[in-house]
């Protein structure tokens, strides 16, 4: 039997059930069109009127009823086989490879990291840091944690974070000579660093929400990078302003090698989301890193972290 078989013969008893083919089709997670399709291709194959159809009522026919009868036994067998088989494999292992941004990575994964390998002992993990891409089924990976607008929409998403915010910071250094700017207009006026995304070649836009208005500040930035961990370090070196996520930056805040500036803008972001197709098979692995990391996000929101 192959899939077009099954999925014909999951069709005709799903219409059979319910006597009606457009829930016969919400139950099955189909079009209408498709679900008659494949009863006209059934009956077509074994040359026989399945279901008598008016435009008020569907039901089966004779040949109907009997069939019906051969069929739920087997498919009961047939689930009852593969749920045998699938209860043997119930303990989480095997590989699982996550895509992440570095600020994922270390605000998200790398605290709950030490938990889950001691949890699920049989699991290996792949992580892989990439603040570029967003198609991460087609590069092969399980999962990715993206920002939640990143996240694709025919995605299952699972917030893990807050909402963010990105704030600007310097070096003391960069005011020994001159005062920091005082509004936002005089930020075009200081040198800046920024980022760039590699895949897109796009520079990070400096949206800042203040002062009961958002304003988008254009930037000739004096220093560009690629990687967050660069970006920061350049700005605790005095070699501009940066937009930076406000935990991220907390510690320099704390020992004085960065101050905010214009402290009452920032530009909001989006909270980290974990993120894996919507119709895909979950293994056991999977389903256990899911679980886990909503468990994590949950723990962090009633400590108010």
């Amino acid at each position: 039997m192959n899939k077009t078989d099954y999925a014909e013969l999951m069709a005709f008893l799903a219409v059979a059930e319910e006597n009606n083919f457009r829930r016969a089709a919400q139950r099955l997670g189909l079009s209408p069109s498709a679900v008659s399709h494949s009863i006209r291709a059934l009956e077509s194959r074994l040359r026989v009127r399945l279901f008598n159809r008016t435009t008020r009522s569907v039901s089966p026919t004779e040949a109907g009823r009997v069939f019906m009868a051969q069929l739920i036994p087997a498919v009961a067998a047939l689930e009852s086989a593969v749920l045998n088989v699938g209860e043997t494999q119930l303990t989480p292992r095997g590989s699982l490879r996550i895509n992440m941004p570095r600020l994922a990575g270390r605000r998200v994964m790398l605290p709950a990291l030490e938990r889950f390998m001691n949890r699920f002992v049989d699991i290996r993990l792949e992580l892989v840091i990439d603040d570029n891409l967003d198609d991460v089924v087609a590069a092969g990976f399980d999962a990715g944690i993206r920002a939640g607008d990143r996240v694709p929409k025919d995605m299952i998403a699972v917030r893990l974070t807050p909402d963010l915010a990105m704030i600007i910071v310097a070096s003391p250094r960069c005011f020994a000579d001159r005062p920091p700017p005082l509004s936002v207009d005089e930020l075009a006026q200081h040198r800046c660093i920024n980022y760039r995304w590699d895949g897109s070649g796009a520079q990070y836009r400096w949206l800042l929400s203040g002062e009961g208005k958002t304003v988008e500040v254009t930037l000739a930035p004096a220093l560009t990078v690629n990687d967050i961990d660069i970006l920061l370090t350049a700005a605790e070196e005095g070699a501009g302003l940066a937009l930076l996520e406000e935990q991220s930056v907390a510690a320099a805040l704390k020992a004085g090698r960065l101050v905010r500036v214009l402290p009452e803008w920032r530009k909001p972001v989006s909270g980290f989301h974990l993120y894996y197709p919507r119709n895909a098979f979950m293994t056991p692995a999977m389903r256990a890193f899911v679980d886990f990391m909503r468990q994590e996000a949950r723990a962090d929101s009633c400590c108010g972290q």
